[in-house]
This record gives structure tokens, sequence and C-alpha cells, in this order.
């Protein structure tokens, strides 16, 4: 493609990023090129015609691939009967996403309100289980993430929850499950859940005796794709039930095929109390869901439960969704996401065998982590080498994202779209070992 037929005006790259560090708020250190211009499946071009591999799967929303011909031709048809509804009012498309989903989840999820972001269902789903409950005390994992907003950025623990004052009361965290740096130094599964014991002994002492659920992502992704052992799930709901509270899944990065199923608590052998689902759910369209049961519904309702957005139900995002929902079905993406993860996985493993800076590769399906360290004995993290790989694959052209805790960023996500090609795996895991060789010349 030439450059010319990727840019909107006769601007150069080095004046529209001029333009962008004097007008876009600095949400981020700096805006450096490259400078996007188009999209396609896990393919990136720059306005100058550089070609690039998307390992991130963009803000991990592109899960079937930029620009899928399918969401392309759901956009049309959704301008051209109806983009945007007052609230009160649903379309087709609402109902049919809302029957879909309750098609594809077990009983008792049955019940969907249609969102924005993920956020925004964080915050739907800890309203629900407050107001079920009729308690108001949360419980959270060190290390997650569940979006920045206020409700949400209080079951954060993160340091970007630093800095805005107190968040809101009865936020609690227990320690993550964290094996290849247990904060306990102990080894699973001798460990017998020791995190779980110790976690909930704090909770049990800090509460009031209002605890209404916890809260929880299958695999903790932006606190360093933190895999929780065998069988941590069904005994952290267990100890959930004996105290009375919910359990909400925060499945915003894990749903719909990344993992290798179709919802990652399929794979852990439980079913949340609420499910939360963003990202993977509008293919880089904004668009959530938070599920619950009918009878959770049926009290809160009764309850006197509001909660209505400007853009809650809307039918273009809606048409998205059933896109994504039947692309998925038809290309057996979440078997490809199980596939493909696995040989991604080996390739990896066998750059640890090769490379002693990578300490752990861990994950399933397609968010796989890999944790840079100095000394594979002491895990001395390796901040600067990892940033500096992450800087030479982009030079060569792959986009790998870092997560970082505490200012710390030495573990990569790499979660490339489920549409990736085997060839494309191999290229970037070409580039991934370039990069390794020079980087530590």
């Amino acid at each position: 493609m030439e450059p010319e037929d990727l840019k909107l005006s006769t601007a150069t790259t080095e004046e529209l990023l001029a333009l962008a560090r004097e007008h876009l708020f600095r949400y981020q250190e700096a805006f450096t090129a490259p400078l996007i211009a188009r999209a396609q499946g896990a393919t990136l071009w720059d306005r100058d015609g550089r070609e690039y591999l998307d390992f991130s799967s963009g803000q991990m929303c592109a899960t079937i691939g930029h620009n899928h011909p399918r969401i392309l031709e759901a956009l049309r048809q959704s301008g051209e009967r109806v983009i945007h509804l007052n609230s009160h009012l649903i379309s087709e498309e609402v109902v049919l996403l809302a029957k879909k989903l309750a098609d594809l989840l077990p009983e008792p999820l049955k019940k969907t309100l249609l969102l924005s972001t993920g956020g925004e269902s964080t915050e739907v789903a800890l309203k629900l289980a407050k107001m079920y409950t009729g308690k108001w005390e949360v419980v959270g994992i060190a290390r997650a993430y569940h979006g920045h907003t206020g409700g949400a950025m209080a079951v954060t623990f993160l340091p970007r929850r630093a800095g805005f004052g107190p968040w809101q009361a009865g936020a609690y965290a227990i320690p993550a499950p964290y094996c290849y740096r247990c904060p306990l130094g102990l080894t699973f599964p001798q460990c017998q859940y020791a995190c779980l014991d110790v976690g909930f002994e704090l909770i049990d002492a800090q509460s009031v005796g209002a605890l209404a659920a916890c809260i929880a992502e299958p695999i903790l992704s932006g606190g360093g794709i933190i895999e929780p052992p065998p069988g941590y799930f069904p005994e952290l709901k267990r100890r959930c039930q004996e105290r009375g509270m919910l359990f909400i899944s925060d499945e915003a990065q894990t749903g719909l095929g990344r993992l290798g199923a179709m919802f990652a608590f399929e794979q852990d052998g439980i079913v949340p109390d609420i499910l939360a689902l963003s990202k993977t759910l509008g293919a880089g369209v904004p668009l959530a869901a938070t599920v619950t049961s009918r009878a959770v519904e049926e009290v809160v309702v009764a309850r006197g439960f509001g909660f209505l957005s400007s853009h809650m139900s809307d039918p273009l995002p809606a048409a998205v969704g059933l896109a994504v929902l039947e692309v998925l079905e038809k290309e057996d993406l979440v078997g490809a996401a199980r596939a493909k993860g696995e040989y991604l996985k080996s390739q990896l493993l066998e750059l640890q065998a090769r490379h002693p800076l990578i300490g752990d590769v861990r994950g399933r399906g397609l968010l796989l982590g890999v944790e840079f360290v100095r000394d594979p004995v002491r895990k001395t993290p390796a901040e600067a080498e990892a940033l500096a790989l992450t800087q030479r694959c982009l030079e060569k052209g792959l986009v790998v994202q870092v997560a970082s805790h505490r200012g710390v960023h030495t573990v990569w996500r790499l979660a490339p779209p489920l549409t990736i090609t085997y060839e494309e795996i191999d290229r970037g895991v070409a580039i991934i070992d370039e990069a390794l060789s020079e980087v530590m010349a």
C-alpha cells in the first residue's frame, strides 16, 4: 500500500506528533511514532506505509482481528437502520444479543444489561451485588484491574489508584496468587492455597460484617498476566459462599474465546453470580455487558435498582456484538485460540531455554505473559532490558505491550487476535528472538 493512500492530510508525521503533544492530554508518557493509519487482521500500517504485527489486539479489544469484514458489514447495516436510541427504547439487535448471550451462558446467568465500557460493567456488577445482599464491602485481589471509574478503581489494586484521595470505603484486597513470586514464599500445591487463608483471615479481621461480593479476573492481566493455580477459583468461591458474598467474574480480557474457552470460568469449574464482559464483545466498538441471574434481577428491581446511561442498549454496538459472536462460532475461533495459544507458548518456552533473560512464560490460550529477569535464580527484575526489548521489537515491526506493577515494567502481555495465522506467529517469534539477541549482545 502506497503511503499517500494512508494519509488524511498533507502534514508530515513529525508535524502531527507535534500537534498531538500540543493538544492531546498526556495519558501516557509521550506521543511518539508510529502514527497508525490502517489496520486489518493482525496487521497495522503507519501513515508512512510501514507494516507492524499487532500482538496486543489493540487495547485487547480487536479479538477477532482489526476491521473484520463481518464487523464492517454490521456497522454499515446499523448505519442504515438505527445507530442510537433513547435508552428507554430498545431495538431488535439489543433483544437478539441478550438472547444470544443467554444461550451461550449456563444457568443461572440469563439477565443482561448492555453497556459501553469495562469500567461501567464493573460498576453495575458492584451495584447489583450491594443491593442484592444489602451489604457494601467488596473484596478484590492485589494486582487486579477492573476499570478507572470510582467503584471499579476502589477494587483495582494497582499503582494507578494513587493520587486521587480516598476511594469508596469497604474495599479490601487479598494477596495475588502469583506463584512465580509467591508473596508468602511458598510453592503450589504444597501451599494449599495459603494466600487465600491469609487473605480471608485479614478480611474477617477488617470487615464490619457487611461483605457483599468478591470480584476477580480469571487471569490478572494488567497486574502481570498472573494465572491462579488449578482449583483456586472453586476454593475462592467456596469462601465467598460461606460469608454470604456474591462472586463477580470480570472477563473483560478473558471472555469470548481468548483463553481457549468461550468463557474462562468454564475452565475453572465455577459459575459466577455476576459476569462482567467488555473489550472482547465489541471487536473495537465500545460494548460491554453485565449478566446475572433472574433471582438477583428480581430482588434488586423490587428494591428500586436504577442504572441508566446515554448509550445503554444502543443498537449499533449490539449489532456489532451479534456479529462478533457469529464470527467466533463460524470460524471456530475458540478452538483456534486454544491451538494457536499452545503453539505460541511452545515457541516462547523454546526461546526461554535459549535466553536466560526470560524468567517465566505463563498464561493460556492467546493471553500469555513473559516475565524478564536478570538472574533466573534470584528472579531480579529486568526492567531496562524489558523496555529496550519492547522498543526494539517495535522498530522491527512487532507491537507488544508491557504490563507494569508499582512502576516496574518487566512483563509482556502477548495477546494477538484469535484470527492470527501460524505464519504470523512464527514471524513475531522470530522478531522477539532477534531482539533478545541484540539487546543482550
